[in-house]
């Protein structure tokens, strides 16, 4: 049996490209929207395509907590799909191509491609094309030898697990302020299954961040791993693949956008800053630490304190 959770907030923007694309892939009782008590018509428009409403408190909400209460209630399932409530699937076939890779016994986890958006602009798009290559890829605890931390990078806009396996593994760890995919990929890993990239099964979605939107993101992602850190233990930092994506984004967008040069510049050492100061973050208060954070009500939670 297969299920597709997608967590939401005032989602009603998005419906009328997300929801004809998801339900051409499956029937509105494979759905289940996990809803942070949205204020515009989510719940309606899902109500009346038969899609089924779990509302849970905004206040209480948590990537991997929502995403795991939603995997405990189906307890049936065999694979559980996670979208985010702006990714488009690409076509009537992407979450059956997504399935394909469990045929191998081994695979876990699956993630699909991701597309740039039609109107994306050359530092959104690059971000995409370098993430999500057109090669498809099976990863397993040895590939972090060749591929070092990139050998746990999967993403829960667009992905699936065998609910056995995530559940052999504890489910989706709660109180991250976020990154509970890559956390439980590499849980995953260790257990000795396999993740699989499947490339041919695709979504549209990207975002056009502004600097301080980037800023935020990476202050995050250095919270992450500095709460993490057994992640950086055993897979390796990022400087490596950082470098890389930086001359990737320089050559790219030079060849489209010359103009955009010194805003990748700025972009790239914004990141890096703000990833060293999340990587400090126990030195800040709750509330520095809530005006540098995407995630602000994570700083007013139980969460805040060491992990």
């Amino acid at each position: 049996m297969l299920k597709v959770i997608v967590p939401t907030l005032n989602a009603g923007a998005d419906w009328p490209r997300f929801a004809p694309a998801l339900l051409s892939n499956v029937r509105p009782e494979q759905v289940l929207l996990v809803d942070s008590e949205s204020t515009d018509d989510t719940v309606r428009l899902a109500q009346a395509a038969g899609i089924a409403v779990k509302t849970i408190s905004r206040a209480s909400f948590d990537h991997g907590g929502a995403r795991q209460m939603a995997a405990e209630m189906f307890p049936d399932a065999e694979i559980l799909v996670y979208l985010t409530q702006d990714a488009v699937l690409a076509d009537g076939h992407a979450i059956s191509k997504l399935m394909g890779a469990f045929r191998d016994p081994l695979v876990a986890a699956a993630y699909g491609r991701q597309l740039p958006r039609p109107s994306a602009k050359p530092i959104e798009a690059h971000a995409r094309e370098f993430n999500y290559p057109n090669i498809p890829t099976v990863r397993d605890l040895g590939s972090r030898e060749q591929l070092g931390f990139k050998a746990i990078f999967i993403s829960n806009s667009f992905a699936a697990y065998r609910r056995s396996a995530l559940m052999g593994v504890g489910g989706f760890p709660k109180q991250l302020i976020f990154g509970e995919d890559t956390v439980t990929a590499a849980r995953l890993l260790f257990s000795g299954l396999k993740i699989a990239y499947v490339a041919e099964a695709c979504v549209y979605h990207s975002h056009d961040n502004s600097w301080r939107q980037e800023f935020k993101r990476y202050f995050d992602i250095g919270v992450l791993h500095s709460r993490e850190s057994w992640l950086l233990e055993e897979f390796g930092g990022t400087g490596g693949e950082g470098k890389r994506f930086v001359f990737s984004e320089l050559k790219y967008v030079g060849k489209r956008s010359p103009m955009l040069i010194p805003s990748v510049l700025v972009r790239t050492a914004l990141k890096l800053i703000a990833y060293k100061v999340g990587k400090q973050e126990a030195q800040l208060s709750p509330q520095i630490k809530r005006r540098l954070s995407m995630q602000p009500k994570f700083w007013t939670s139980k969460s805040q304190g060491p992990s």
